[in-house]
């Protein structure tokens, strides 16, 4: 719109051409976002752990830093907060799972990495978003530790009191 308009007829096709350029996309299927080999990833957090994962498609091998995660997670507990998200979305051995998680300790970890695991399975089928955000396993889990105050023996403990 630069140039000139010399007649009404030219101002209106410039109008037109310009709303039809801020016009959004139709909003088709959401695509899926994969790597080069075919995997979707996901970083997923809980405490003071970080979970890296990466998903394909598989017969439901869950790798968790180069170990298989009964080995890893020994705990049943942890092993079922892992396969949670697969079995909401109706994904139970469908999917081969490969994390890398630091930080925190075993219970922040395994929540790690089925918050990775959820965000990842996002990506990877768009469509079971709404499943998965309907019971909270995108969002991350914001409790962390509180911090130690001083005068205090822990973060609210205060020492033992004495009368005399």
């Amino acid at each position: 719109m630069a140039e000139l308009q010399q007649s009404l007829g030219g101002l209106r096709e410039a109008l037109a051409s310009a709303q039809q350029a801020t016009q959004p996309a139709p909003a088709g299927e959401a695509k899926p976002k994969l790597d080069a080999q075919g995997r979707a990833y996901a970083t997923g957090k809980r405490k003071n752990a970080v979970a890296r994962v990466w998903i394909k498609p598989g017969n439901g091998r869950i790798t968790v830093n180069g170990r298989e995660s009964p080995i890893y997670f020994a705990r049943p507990v942890l092993r079922m907060l892992l396969n949670q998200p697969f079995a909401v979305a109706n994904r139970v051995a469908q999917y081969d799972v490969v994390c890398t998680v630091s930080g925190g300790g075993l219970s922040g970890q395994a929540g790690a990495v089925r918050h990775g695991i959820s965000k990842a399975l996002t990506l990877y089928e768009p469509t079971l978003r709404p499943v998965l955000k309907a019971q909270g396993f995108l969002t991350r889990d914001s409790r962390v530790v509180e911090r130690k105050k001083y005068g205090k023996a822990k973060a609210r403990r205060s020492f033992q009191f004495s009368k005399r």
